[in-house]
């Protein structure tokens, strides 16, 4: 097991915290619950008729400690890489370590770009699964993708992301599904 840090909590942040807690890591996820999804309506989600982005967070934000995921009231402030692994603070001055770190921040991206990645017009620098140049550290959501950003491909890319740490770990690819027995 590995302890994985995710800063965010909207559908990118949440979507990574559920798989990783899902196949038994230890995740802990900084955040206040002040995404942009309380403001907007799901019409479009597949599987969803319709729901309320403020709804899509409570039940992603239960379903996710479900699974055993931490989920703290303070976002970080500030992310530091040292050696192999990553430090947190949150601004409630708290400390956190983690052998990886997910940033979901939204756009802005203040964190992800305070270890040195490249923005460009179209967002962070990332690869599909999330990857940066600095080793361990993933990017996901709207931060690679601001002009373009949408809930279920951000949930995507935090899925990605996740099932690249668990392959990572295992040292083979790893498929998270669940069949009906």
């Amino acid at each position: 097991m590995v302890d994985i840090i995710v800063i965010g909590d909207g559908p990118a942040g949440l979507s990574a915290a559920l798989f990783l807690a899902k196949n038994g890591q230890s995740v802990t996820v900084l955040a206040q619950d002040k995404t942009p999804m309380h403001y907007a309506k799901l019409l479009n989600y597949l599987g969803i008729i319709e729901i309320t982005g403020g709804d899509f967070q409570k039940i992603a934000r239960e379903q996710v400690v479900s699974f055993g995921a931490k989920l703290l009231d303070s976002p970080a402030s500030q992310v530091t890489k040292v050696g192999s692994s990553f430090t947190v603070v949150a601004e409630d001055g708290s400390e956190h370590r983690a052998d990886y770190l997910i940033v979901a921040e939204g756009k802005g991206a203040e964190l992800a770009m305070s270890l040195g990645l490249e923005k460009t017009d179209y967002g962070v620098a990332a690869d599909a699964d999330g990857r940066t140049l600095v080793e361990r550290l993933y990017v996901v959501g709207r931060a690679t993708r601001p002009n373009r950003s949408q809930a279920i491909i951000a949930a995507g890319h935090g899925a990605a992301a996740a099932l690249d740490i668990l392959a990572c770990e295992a040292g083979k690819d790893v498929l998270d599904y669940d069949s009906i027995d």
